[in-house]
């Protein structure tokens, strides 16, 4: 029996084990380094300060990072559409949905991309405190509105549910305060939502235990909380999808580790001096010479190269595996159609991993749409479309030569090629076929055809 609110529940724990991999790739070649002997692992028989300087002389290939980055840049190749549903209140709520200036779509790109690298993200629907407004007319003119944040699941430490729903989430926030005239000190408080009232807590000052600091009601009978998910296990548990492209960035950091350590060993010639006069002494300089003992012998050992050729080709087979790994998010599955009229149109559908996750996303931007009506006290929230890029054609530097090939022995019409120049975006989606036909009609024949 707990009364801590900052203790964290078995669930939460064990989706930490998971993010304990994918932030620092995330963070980049300094976050990797903060982990330590967490991600890249000591020698048996290693100094402690070689170890230190071979962990500060390590870089990482920022594979799952720009692999997430890339999927994401796929989700809003085109800007997220809001359906004609939508409430003229909650399309001008959408122009700054955060309060920091960033309108639906921008804001929206930060949440899928936690989402994808951690497995799940969330959002609270806010309202601040409207104290001493009256009516709804007084609280538009005070500019008093409902407004989204990004609950990280890093924040989270545990949820409670009864009856199927969702009674209790708790996270952990930092808030800033002024210091003096000019400092800024930053606390830590969690955050505990319940259906209709919420409350902060703040250590005390001589660091005891967890005290109230502030509390409140909502006018909503739910905990105004929207996950979307890209792994889901569980009711609000996920499993990060592109884990196993993250274990294998992680094999190829250690990996590159021992490489440059290798090759720094190997790029030093050692001299091996063969005498048994105990008193010689050898002096290296390019203004002197050296004299040998009789019989005795110098030379210098190097490295045969051998071990560097093969780490190399290790390193180019991890690149070779996460290339695929990331993009299985690609390959387009027999997916069951999820409607009675969709069903009636077709049997089946393809549909990749990455597009039915923009579905899913668009299905959680609508939900936080409703959250914001329901402040407004208005009926529908409406709908969000997505349309983004989720073609398989990941490495088009080697498609494009082949489609080209294909048009000049006469396997592809022109129109095609254009048509698949466009999707890769090599031609601006402004022109038209027709139109850069009759261009090229009335350009005459190319100098290759004189």
């Amino acid at each position: 029996m707990s009364n801590d609110p900052s203790q964290t529940i078995p669930a939460v724990d064990a989706m930490r084990e998971d993010w304990a991999i994918v932030a620092p790739l995330m963070g980049g070649t300094k976050a990797m380094r903060a982990a330590g002997r967490a991600l890249l692992p000591q020698y048996p028989a290693e100094e402690g300060d070689t170890y230190k300087e071979r962990l500060r002389l390590s870089t990482l290939l920022p594979v799952y990072a720009e692999t997430v980055g890339n999927m994401t840049s796929r989700v809003f190749a085109d800007p997220l559409q809001l359906g004609d549903d939508v409430p003229e209140r909650v399309k001008e709520l959408c122009k700054d949905v955060d309060l920091a200036g960033n309108d639906l779509n921008s804001w929206s790109v930060d949440l899928f991309r936690h989402a994808l690298s951690h497995g799940l993200c969330h959002v609270l629907v806010e309202y601040p405190r409207a104290e001493g407004l009256r009516t709804r007319a007084d609280e538009i003119a005070a500019g008093v509105r409902p407004y989204a944040v990004i609950v990280r699941p890093e924040q989270v430490l545990g949820w409670r549910v009864e009856g199927g729903e969702l009674a209790q989430f708790r996270y952990m926030e930092t808030v800033e305060e002024a210091d003096g005239e000019f400092g800024v000190e930053s606390i830590a408080q969690v955050r505990v939502l319940e259906p209709g009232i919420w409350r902060t807590y703040r250590k005390t000052e001589n660091g005891g235990g967890w005290v109230i600091h502030e509390e409140g009601s909502t006018s909503l009978g739910y905990v105004p909380l929207v996950t979307f998910y890209t792994g889901r296990t569980g009711f609000l548990t996920a499993k990060p999808p592109l884990l196993e492209l993250a274990h294998l960035n992680v094999k190829h950091w250690q990996s590159q580790s021992d490489q440059d350590n290798l090759l720094h060993v190997a790029r030093v010639p050692l001299l091996f001096m063969f005498t048994d006069d105990e008193q010689f002494k050898l002096v290296i300089s390019s203004g002197s010479a050296t004299r040998m003992p009789k019989d005795g012998d110098a030379k210098y050992v190097e490295h045969t190269g051998a071990a560097i050729n093969a780490g190399r080709e290790s390193l180019q087979d991890l690149i070779e595996e996460m290339r695929m790994a990331g993009a299985k998010l690609l390959q387009k599955e027999k997916q069951q159609t999820k409607t009675a009229t969709q069903a009636n149109e077709e049997a089946a559908q393809e549909l990749s991993p990455l597009a039915r996750m923009a579905s899913q996303f668009a299905d959680a931007l609508a939900q936080m749409l409703q959250v914001m009506a329901d402040y407004l006290a208005l009926p529908d929230g409406g709908m969000v479309e997505m349309r983004g890029n989720f073609d398989q054609d990941y490495a088009p530097e080697t498609t494009l030569p082949l489609l080209l090939n294909m048009a000049v022995q006469g396997k592809l019409s022109s129109e095609t090629l254009f048509a698949e120049m466009q999707r890769r975006s090599v031609i601006s989606d402004e022109y038209s076929w027709a139109d850069e036909l009759e261009r090229i009609e009335q350009q005459g024949p190319s100098l290759g055809a004189m």
